[in-house]
Formats: C-alpha cells, structure tokens, sequence
C-alpha cells in the first residue's frame, strides 16, 4: 500500500534553517534534522518504486515529492559539512613562538602587510641568502602562515584531502616508477638460481604552477591592531586556493595547471594497459540503466583490483550522489547511507563517498563517478613557500595582496584509479 507522501514531514532548510555556522551542540541537531529526512526520502522513494512495479509509472506528485526532500537533502548535507569544517578548523597556532628568528619574520611579515615596510623582510632574507624574492615577486610568509594555509586546503579541497603528498623546493617533481618488476618465484633450498629479468623502470614528472589568489583590505582593517593579519590571510586566500586547484585536480588539462585524473587517456577496463585509466560502461547511454541499476555500481566497484579496494573511495558530484541515493540491492538495502556523525562521510557500498562538484553530472559519455585508492591514485605537488605581494596602487583606496604558491599534480598509479562512464558500452 502507497504511503500517503503528503503526509509525511520533513525537515526542510526553509522551515529548519538550523544555527549560525559554528560548533557545538548544533551540529548534532542539524545532523538529527538529515537522519529524519532521509527516513522521509526512503519511504516516499519505496512509494515510488511501488509505482512503478504495480502500474509502470509514476504518479508526478510522487516524483515531485521525491525533488523536494532531495533538495532538502543535499542543503542539510551542506550545513552539516560547513559545521563539521568550522568545528575541525584549527586556530592558527603559536608554533614556534619562542623562536627569536621566528617572532622576528613574524613582525616583519606584519610591517609589510600593515605599512609596505619591506626593509625587515628584505634584511631576514639576505641573511637567509634567499634568491627570487624581491618587490616586484613579493616576500615569503612565515612558516605557519603556510602550514596553516596548507591544512585550510585540505579541509577544503576535496582531492586534496584524500590525494597523496609531496612538499619539494624544485620546480619538477620526478618519481621514477616500476612498470615491472624483476623475475621471482619459488625455488628449493638447493635449487640452481637462474637470473632474473631487470625491472623496467618509468620516469612520472609533476612540474608545479603557479597559483594565486588576490585579497583586498582596506585601510581601516590593516590599521586595527586587534586584527590578526596572520589569520586574515589565512582563511582568505584558503577558499580561493582550493577552488581554483579542486577543479585542476579533477579535469586540468596539465597547461599552467595541474593535470586532472579525467585528462588522461581513458580504455575499456577489460583492456587496461599502463599510463592510461580504466573505464567501466553503465550500458545505457548517458544513463543508468532502467532496470537493476545497482548492479552496474556493484560490477565498477569490483573492477578495481583488491589491493586498491581497502582504502578506495567513491567521487562524484552532488546531483550524481542524488541519483545513486535512489537505488537499492536485491534484498531492499539501500546502497547509499549517511554519515553516522557530523563530518562523517556518506558511504556507498560500504565504501566513503566524497562529493566534489568539479565533477562531471551525468550526461552522454560523461566519467561522471570514479572509484579508488587516491592516496596512492592521484599526487599533489607543492612547492615550499607561499608569497606575498603588496599592491596598494591598482584598487585605491583598497589594497590588494597577489598571494601565490607553487602546485602540481597528476596521476602516478594508472590502476588505482577507474572511472563509470555513462555510455552504452
């Protein structure tokens, strides 16, 4: 018997507009909000698929019901992340602040950003010997005003977050890679030992560009003493860093940029060979198929060789998410769950779902969900040193910091990583 859809509450972000973004208690509240919605979503979505065994459509209030909590969905998840993000964001810290050479780049750091006094910083980095840093390249941050600038981006930058690492002080990072191995195998004790094959060996190079972000401050704020500069350009430059690098990392085409895991040259899983990503077809094109979706999520999950499978992820972007969320395995389980806490990822299959809307939506041809290790998938190559430069002529009376750091990427295990595309084969 069809529920009566009409009927059945739930918490939507116009009529439950939780708190301000901050922690504490209110997150739990927001995130018991979601829970109750997706208990919504799952009975008007049974309805539907009741629909549909009974009469072969849907009734298009159902349907219209169905949007509504979706929407309703994906806001909720949106305050529930920002919440958790706000309530994991460090301070910026005090490391190294008995440090006199520490305190000293501190303060002169601060008399340029505040005054354009460069004289300080100028007279730190001739006794550092420092090359390429002059008024018209801008000046070096203090440490933790990178490192903190570094843990913003991950919070932040979806790939950055389960990518790999690599911090380096040259321009080009260069790893050399074992395409295959030397010969081994099983011998007896006293056994004559044949030699064996060398490995062959193949060199990934990352070369790091140059990203920047440009935050205006007027005079009044610089003037304030109260205002911690250090953190003001900290959570400035942060959202702007990890847009423009977040969809580098997922569809950069490798010029001035980094190269994103959708750039490479893609085959059929069945005929993987190195250097290129595998792909798994949905069977219907730029679609799911109409009947027994869940099985083309079960098969692509399974194309990703064991090793990989125990630290992989799913990504894909929201609307994406929202149309997974719908289906359902033999026994009637939803395959999508929530996060159990606030922060907690989402899973599908069992496996974390990180949503990254610098992916593709659903569309023909389209490699709109990948799968896998990114931690031994997909590098991220930064280069030590975020500058600073000081412009206070082109948007009087605003002065504006072109702030810049170093970033590369690309992909540096061509297995680890598989890709659903929404084709007919």
């Amino acid at each position: 018997m069809d529920i009566d859809i009409d009927r059945v509450p739930v918490a939507s972000p116009e009529t439950k507009a939780g708190p301000e973004i901050k922690s504490g208690p209110e997150t739990g509240l927001t995130l018991d909000d979601f829970m109750r919605s997706f208990e919504t979503y799952k009975q008007v979505n049974d309805s539907r698929l009741g629909q549909i065994e009974r009469r072969g459509s849907v009734d298009p209030l159902t349907e219209e019901r169905l949007a509504r909590i979706d929407a309703a969905l994906i806001e909720q998840q949106r305050r529930v992340d920002t919440l958790a993000l706000k309530g994991a964001r460090p301070a910026l810290g005090r490391e190294g602040a008995d440090d006199p050479g520490r305190r000293e780049h501190k303060a002169a750091f601060d008399a340029y950003v505040r005054k354009g006094d460069a004289a300080g910083l100028l007279a730190i980095e001739r006794k550092a010997l420092s090359v390429g840093s002059a008024p018209d390249g801008g000046y070096l941050v203090p440490p933790e005003v990178e490192r903190e600038i570094g843990r913003r981006l991950v919070d932040v930058s979806p790939i950055r977050a389960i990518a790999g690492n690599r911090t380096v002080s040259a321009s080009v990072y260069k790893k050399p890679f074992m395409t295959s191995g030397p010969t081994v195998g099983w011998i007896g004790e006293t056994d004559a030992r044949p030699q064996t094959a060398a490995p062959a060996l193949a060199e990934l190079s990352f070369p790091t560009m140059e990203l920047y972000a440009m935050p205006a401050a007027t005079a009044t704020l610089l003037d304030d003493a109260m205002v911690d500069i250090d953190q003001w350009l900290a959570s400035e430059v942060d959202q702007a860093f990890a847009e423009q690098e977040g969809v580098a990392f997922v569809s950069g085409d490798g010029t001035n940029k980094p190269k994103g895991f959708l750039s490479y040259t893609t085959v059929d899983n069945g005929s993987w060979t190195w250097g290129k990503i595998g792909t798994v077809a949905t069977g219907a094109a730029g679609a799911f198929p109409s009947t027994s979706p869940a099985d083309v999520l079960i098969d692509f999950g399974y194309a990703l060789r064991v090793g990989y499978r125990r630290n992989a992820v799913f990504v894909m972007n929201r609307k994406t998410e929202s149309a997974v969320r719908k289906f359902k395995d033999t026994t009637g389980q939803y395959l999508w769950s929530p996060g159990l806490t606030a922060g907690a990822p989402a899973t599908l299959l069992g496996y974390p779902v990180v949503v990254d809307d610098a992916m593709p939506e659903i569309g023909a041809n389209a490699l709109a969900i990948a799968f896998g290790d990114f931690r031994r998938g997909y590098l991220v190559v930064d280069r030590a040193g975020v500058r600073v430069l000081r412009d206070p002529y082109s948007a009087k009376p605003y002065v504006l910091f072109y702030t810049t750091k170093r970033v590369g990427g690309g992909v540096q295990d061509f297995d680890a990583i598989k890709l659903l595309k929404f084709s007919a084969s």
